[in-house]
């Protein structure tokens, strides 16, 4: 399990695959989600732009990430 340290209100679903190194480019990010492959706090997210707030977990082909006060 990964932790991500979020500075601000919140990340965009789509710029946090990009920021932990999980989607290449922002196009591989937009693919993650609309295949169905990235799920938020245990549901399938296809918003690329869903609001990823303190506490939310984020999983995508076994991996995942806890997002934490930082």
């Amino acid at each position: 399990m990964i932790i991500f340290s979020l500075k601000t209100e919140f990340i965009a679903l789509n710029q946090l695959l990009k920021a932990i190194g999980w989607a290449e480019t922002g196009g591989h990010a937009h693919e993650l989600i609309d295949s169905g492959a990235v799920t938020v706090n245990g549901v399938v997210e296809t918003q690329r732009r869903k609001k990823v707030r303190l506490g939310m977990v984020v999983a995508c082909e076994g991996n995942v990430v806890t997002i934490v006060n930082g």
